[in-house]
């Protein structure tokens, strides 16, 4: 049996019987419990459209391969955990924010730490938040699905020695009009990023590589993304720590219009559990390596 625990609003986590593999799986951003004082312009479908919709229930099955899975409930758009702290942008809250500030492209499209936009001429409020209402989402949201990350790594770090992390998202068929890509290009089925190779041993990135190829899936590598908060921050190969980003693309197992599930949902989430299982063989034969 596998078990889940939360911790109010901020996540859940899906545990397995017994752990039994140096993996952990996080979904930060398939969260859909938009919170009361979330007051936007845009409509909800249109918000929804920012979530990696279903990611959690797609990788659900990796309980039962003995690895935990985390999971946000918030929404992205309300604040984002795969961004840093210094990832604000100051823009969203009238005053002086008193905390880092580093100017980046995501802020600069104003969807730093704390969203701003929604699309290029989409604008999310009407009025900007207080220092007291941005800073309430970081300790209400943010502080506490990183805490769970880290404790869930940490945890697995110490038993094991090493610990293997997925970082687990969606992407658009299509990109999207806050992307630098061309909106003509079909994005590939999967996508996996580990920085170029900082966060997790290449031929870790390989092995999962070969592993999708095999279940049948198009597979890149760091093109469209190579990953960004959650794999950097968390990830130190030297010390036995690897992170990976996995994206898939939604329109393999959902309308990304009517938001409805398709006939292969299922399927790939049979793979999804395949891929778990096997890279548990895959890490477990590392630690005895």
């Amino acid at each position: 049996m596998t078990g889940i625990e939360g911790e109010g609003e901020a996540f859940t986590i899906l545990r397995p019987a017994e752990p039994s593999a140096p993996l952990v799986f996080d979904s930060p951003h398939s969260g859909s419990v938009y919170p009361s004082d979330f007051q936007v312009l845009v409509p909800h479908a249109q918000l929804r459209q920012a979530e990696d919709m279903y990611v959690d229930a797609l990788f659900a099955g990796v309980a039962r391969q003995g690895a935990p899975l985390l999971a946000a409930r918030f929404p992205r758009s309300y604040i984002d955990p795969n961004r840093g702290l210094h990832e604000f942008d100051p823009a969203v809250v009238d005053g002086d924010w008193p905390g880092p500030v580093e100017e980046s492209r995501k802020t600069d499209l104003g969807i730093g730490l704390i969203w701003r936009k929604c699309r290029p001429d989409d604008d999310l409020y009407a009025q900007k938040l207080t220092i007291a209402e941005a800073q309430a989402r970081i300790d209400n949201y943010w502080r506490p699905y990183h805490a769970a990350l880290k404790a869930l790594l940490d945890g697995a770090h110490a038993w094991f020695g090493a610990v293997w992390h997925i970082d687990c998202h969606s992407m658009p068929e299509i990109a999207g009009a806050l992307s630098n890509e061309d909106p003509s290009n079909r994005r590939p089925e999967i996508c996996l990023g580990d920085r170029h190779g900082a966060t997790c041993a290449p031929d870790f990135t390989d092995a999962v590589r070969t592993i999708l190829i095999d279940l049948g899936y198009q597979v890149a590598v760091n093109d469209p993304y190579a990953g960004v908060e959650l794999v950097r921050a968390y990830s130190d190969p030297s010390q036995g720590r690897h992170s990976l980003q996995i994206e898939i693309r939604r329109d393999l197992y959902m309308d990304e219009d009517s938001f409805v599930k398709t006939e292969r949902f299922s399927s790939i989430a049979r793979d999804m559990e395949t891929l778990a299982a096997r890279l548990a063989e895959e890490t477990t034969g590392r630690l005895s390596a």
